[in-house]
């Protein structure tokens, strides 16, 4: 099996988690990305995790080595900007 690219990843979050921003950066087996959901709302960082590898489904055992993540509200992502 061939290694999932970012553009992949990036959709198949995007398949399972409603986002108002998402990057995927990757190198085929470490990945990194900046996810943006109202879902994470009132949810601690170990939950939001929860909710993405959710959406990846078996894609993180099966494909996906290596996934970092850094997950915000709307409100969140704005105040940083």
């Amino acid at each position: 099996m061939a290694n999932p690219t970012p553009a992949a990843i990036q959709q198949y979050i995007a398949d399972g988690l409603h986002c108002t921003h998402l990057e995927v950066d990757g190198d085929g087996q470490h990945f990194f990305a900046t996810i943006v959901s109202s879902e994470f709302e009132g949810k601690s960082r170990i939950q939001r995790h929860q909710r993405v590898y959710q959406a990846l489904g078996d894609r993180m055992r099966a494909e996906i080595h290596a996934l970092s993540m850094k997950t915000l509200t709307p409100d969140e992502w704005s105040a940083q900007a």
